[in-house]
């Protein structure tokens, strides 16, 4: 792997978030830095390639014209599969942009590609940060805007992509909403 420059990696993690800072999903900003937070509680020694990963696995969401819709797809995983595919074109988009090592860039595409399955250590481990982020941040807003049993079945198929090492953490979130809560607790309770 190779060491970039400190501060084109900062002016790139920069970009992302100002795009993703535009984006019409209200919690996508806060979830790519909560991402990131859970990426460094997962692994205090993440390097550039992960960070970039935490930050940016979602930014396709941000760019409405290169957004993939869920309605374009016959199952859940098919559009989850997609997203991930996409958001990792938008980042190989954006990074050619900046003077990188080709092996770099590879691996950020790698991984994020595989963001919502995983497949190996690395891309396991942005798949972790990235659903438990969701319970931490996007849960709340998520259920506000599509409802009880979207929001049951998102976080039925979420706690199960989480490696099981690290479901526990899932129990530990508590929000001011007690619907909430229990569904946590729905959510977790054959692992409790």
């Amino acid at each position: 792997m190779s060491v970039e420059p400190k501060r084109e990696i900062d002016r790139l993690k920069n970009e992302i978030l100002s795009i993703i800072s535009r984006s019409k999903v209200p919690e996508d900003l806060a979830h790519a830095h909560n991402t990131l937070e859970w990426l460094f509680r997962l692994k205090p020694d993440a390097d550039k390639v992960l960070q970039i990963c935490a930050v940016g696995h979602d930014i396709e969401r941000a760019i409405d014209n290169r957004r993939v819709r869920r309605e374009d797809y016959l199952d859940y995983d098919a559009f989850k599969d997609a997203h991930a595919k996409n958001s990792a074109l938008v980042l190989r988009e954006i990074m050619q942009n900046y003077p990188l090592k080709k092996d770099f860039m590879n691996e950020v595409f790698t991984i994020v590609s595989r963001h919502e399955t995983g497949g190996d250590v690395r891309s396991d481990l942005i798949r972790d940060a990235d659903a438990l982020s969701f319970f931490d941040v996007n849960l709340p807003l998520f259920l506000r805007r599509e409802g009880w049993e979207k929001t049951l079945s998102r976080c039925l198929w979420g706690y199960k992509r989480i490696s099981e090492t690290k479901r526990p953490l899932v129990l530990k979130f508590v929000h001011h909403d007690d619907k909430i809560n229990k569904l946590i607790q729905y959510v977790t309770k054959e692992d409790q």
